[in-house]
């Protein structure tokens, strides 16, 4: 049995949406951030933890990554062309996009007041939109980022087109926002949502 602890609203739904794509049972704790339940497993105080065997796994990417490699699905095998290339572009999600959506959410409500720069946010979101077309240009044929088979990936992008939305950055590519449309009509996209 495996325990996600964190709010959904944070980067705990990308594994959410992950036990729900794989159909595993797992208990949910939705502890904000800086909690007692979160800082007593992660002494930063992030979410989300997975435990799985009494220890904790901390980091989004890195407890997608294990999940996939342990149940064999969302993933191409370690050591392979196809894998190499789908943490390539995880690495571009992560470094692009994630980090833009962070750094804005860092200086509009995580730092203290006095330490905010809103100005930030307007080349963030310049950045943001020119990753976006680098990003359609390596999109493959299919429904999914890789073509026929979704992977990790999909659902780091996928969060972080919703983190976009509500963070106020555009999604301007036609192509990116159809992606969108089709993982957010996903049933264990919704039923991560639900959670």
């Amino acid at each position: 049995m495996y325990r996600v602890i964190g709010s959904g609203n944070s980067r705990a739904r990308r594994v959410l949406w992950m036990m729900e794509e794989l159909g595993l049972s797992y208990d949910h704790l939705p502890a904000p951030p800086r909690s007692e339940d979160v800082v007593a497993l992660n002494p930063a105080g992030k979410v989300p933890v997975l435990i799985i065997d009494d220890v904790p796994i901390t980091d989004s990417t890195a407890i997608l990554t294990f999940l996939a490699d342990r149940h064999g699905a969302l993933t191409y095998p370690a050591g392979t062309i196809d894998r190499a290339q789908q943490d390539s572009l995880t690495q571009f999600l992560l470094d692009e996009f994630d980090s833009a959506l962070w750094m804005a959410a860092r200086h509009s409500f995580v730092l203290p007041e006095a330490l905010r720069q809103s100005a930030i946010k307007d080349s963030l979101k310049w950045e943001f939109e020119r990753s976006q077309k680098i990003l359609v240009g390596r999109m493959a044929e299919g429904p999914f980022l890789m073509g026929a088979e979704m992977t990790v990936p999909d659902i780091i992008l996928t969060h972080c087109g919703d983190w976009a939305e509500t963070a106020r950055f555009p999604i301007t590519q036609p192509a990116l926002a159809d992606y969108l449309d089709r993982m957010r009509a996903r049933p264990a996209y919704r039923r991560a949502q639900a959670a």
